[in-house]
């Protein structure tokens, strides 16, 4: 399996080059968010794509590059982290307000619906969140939550009918818990995906 990572100059995308890498035992291609066109992009190249966080807003389109466009256009299963879960929100109708809370390498406990990207992981789990804006709870018909926190923050989200899903907090770091297996998890559900459409 081939995952495509957009780095939206994010310094933990390493961290997901390197679990993705073991999870497919096939090193994924990383290309910056701002050195590619989405339209010179070869999606037959790839069977998934990982949008990675990064500083800024989803709203900025100098900020998001062609992670706006992978989230617009792709066919792809993709999986949003932080940065790349609230373009997944704008997106398709939310509305990113800022977190009560500035979250700099803050622990919180992750409740969630135990399927998806979270199935076979136990809940409450604890992970690590690096940010300042949030995806209002309040979401269009088209998201639906997959995860949250004990006062209401939107933790997890998918899309409703297109193989996207979306984390705001960080699976790829060491402070996390089972980070690997979300991203095993992404990796299956992209399996299922392949299936369904043959």
């Amino acid at each position: 399996m081939h995952t495509l990572i957009i780095d939206n100059y994010d310094s933990f995308t390493y961290n997901i080059y390197q679990l993705i890498a073991t999870v497919n035992s096939v090193e994924p291609t990383v290309v910056k968010n701002d050195e590619v066109q989405w339209d010179d992009v070869d999606l037959a190249c790839f069977d998934n794509i990982v949008v990675s966080p990064g500083p800024g807003t989803p709203e900025c389109d100098s900020d998001m590059g062609i992670s706006r466009e992978a989230i617009r256009y792709s066919h792809l299963p993709l999986l949003g982290v932080c940065l790349g879960c609230q373009g997944l929100g704008v997106e398709y109708g939310g509305q990113v307000v800022n977190a009560d809370q500035v979250m700099h390498g803050r622990i919180s406990k992750v409740h969630h619906t135990g399927d998806g990207l979270f199935k076979n992981i136990p809940s409450p789990f604890s992970v690590v969140r690096y940010h300042s804006l949030m995806v209002r709870p309040k979401l269009p018909s088209s998201l639906l939550c997959t995860a949250w926190t004990d006062d209401g923050t939107v933790m997890g989200l998918m899309h409703r009918s297109k193989p996207f899903y979306g984390v705001q907090f960080h699976p790829e770091s060491i402070s996390s818990q089972f980070g690997q297996k979300i991203f095993e998890n992404f990796r299956q559900l992209t399996l299922e995906h392949s299936v369904a459409i043959c």
